[in-house]
């Protein structure tokens, strides 16, 4: 790709975020995006691949705070119209972007020649100075997205989990290369090894990558029947992923490194685990919370008492519930949550229900009556209905 072509894809576009997104809005887009024209969810249509390789494209600069900038500043320079009078007159001039920004030493202190070579140098993946550059500085591996289903246990106190990753590496049958096993690239002709030529736009020369060798700086003869000169090819791995405590359901888990290998000794990118996490039969979330609903009797929530409460694991705790305890009061467990970043836990919330008997004997139907016209006097609604006609 040319650098006139760097210079004029609206990456923001791509993505679909304004020129002002943050980071997150940033990596929110391209998750989505992702997902949507991912190879692997596609297979066959070509359409959707570019559209993989052009957003991936747009999110390796976007998401680098520090080639974003320079994208920024070079689109604001090249859009301002960088131009100038050949000397003597004349209609414009011809100038290679290598000699202008390459900080040949004519400014002083090392100023606007030099910064500008450094941020189309970084931008484009080449040094500033010269037009003859090679373009296989580092990069870093692309981020992978994976998912994970989960117990509610297992959510609330963290797991290791089994993932089978595939994403693009280097190829195993040539190294790398592109070559076929038992030859080697050659040296291109045309850039002599930099990958990079120059290329004239009337006004303007610019340095771009060699159409011959892609940028490469290498000539493959004999292909590699694997991956067909490339020297990438699809890797399936299995790593050991850990999870956590405390992950919520629909929560994604950032495990740095752990996505695909980066190119030339490139950064690994980034494994981002999406979490299902199953219902529990007895347990809820609440934040670091867990709720548990407790069943108790009349006269327990009537007298008083102390019950026993589940707890996500181990034995079950003592819970002292006073007297004249209403239905849907909620006590507090300190320490019996879920297990929090810093290694605290939060509590769990135990909730009452009061039950009432469905059938009685006629003992327990006596005493009842004696209860109820031992307490007739009481009107529980009396006060509702008083608040109900002053309104």
């Amino acid at each position: 790709m040319s650098t006139k072509d760097y210079l004029e894809k609206d990456y923001y576009a791509v993505l679909g975020v304004p020129k002002t997104a943050t980071a997150e809005e940033i990596k929110k887009a391209y998750r989505k995006l992702a997902r949507q024209y991912h190879p692997d969810s596609n297979q066959g249509d070509a359409t959707k691949e570019a559209k993989f390789k052009e957003v991936s494209e747009a999110y390796d600069v976007l998401s680098d705070g520090k080639r974003r900038k320079e994208y920024d500043e070079a689109r604001t320079l090249f859009g301002s119209g960088v131009g100038g009078q050949r000397p003597g007159g004349g209609g414009g001039f011809s100038f290679d972007f290598g000699d202008l920004f390459g900080g040949t030493g004519q400014s002083t202190g090392g100023g606007a020649g030099e910064r500008l070579g450094d941020l189309f140098g970084g931008l484009f993946n080449r040094g500033g100075g010269s037009t003859r550059t090679t373009t296989t500085r580092p990069r870093r591996g692309q981020d992978i997205e994976s998912e994970v289903t989960l117990t509610f246990t297992e959510a609330a106190e963290g797991t290791t989990v089994s993932l089978r990753l595939t994403s693009s590496a280097a190829c195993a049958a040539c190294t790398g290369t592109g070559a076929r096993a038992g030859t080697t690239p050659r040296v291109c002709p045309t850039c002599e090894g930099t990958g990079a030529a120059s290329r004239n736009l009337g006004n303007f020369a610019f340095s771009e990558p060699c159409r011959d060798c892609k940028g490469r700086g290498l000539i493959v003869d004999d292909p590699c029947p694997v991956c067909e000169g490339s020297g990438r090819a699809k890797s399936t791995r299995t790593i050991q992923a850990r999870i956590p405590a405390g992950v919520a359901d629909g929560q994604r888990v950032k495990l740095k490194a752990k996505g695909a290998p980066g190119e030339n000794g490139g950064p690994a990118g980034d494994l981002y685990i999406q979490t299902h996490v199953k219902p529990h039969a007895v347990f809820g979330r609440s934040g670091d919370n867990l709720t548990v609903t407790v069943p108790v009797t009349f006269t327990e929530a009537a007298l008083g008492a102390e019950i026993k409460v589940p707890i996500l694991k181990g034995m079950p705790v003592t819970l002292r519930i006073p007297a004249g305890t209403p239905n849907g009061r909620t006590f507090r467990v300190r320490g019996r949550g879920v297990t929090r970043k810093d290694g605290t836990k939060g509590d769990l919330l135990a909730t009452v229900e009061v039950l009432v008997p469905k059938t009685l004997d006629d003992k327990s139907r006596e005493l009842l009556s004696e209860f109820n016209t031992a307490t007739a006097g009481d009107d529980p609604r009396a006060e509702l209905i008083q608040r109900a006609r002053s309104e």
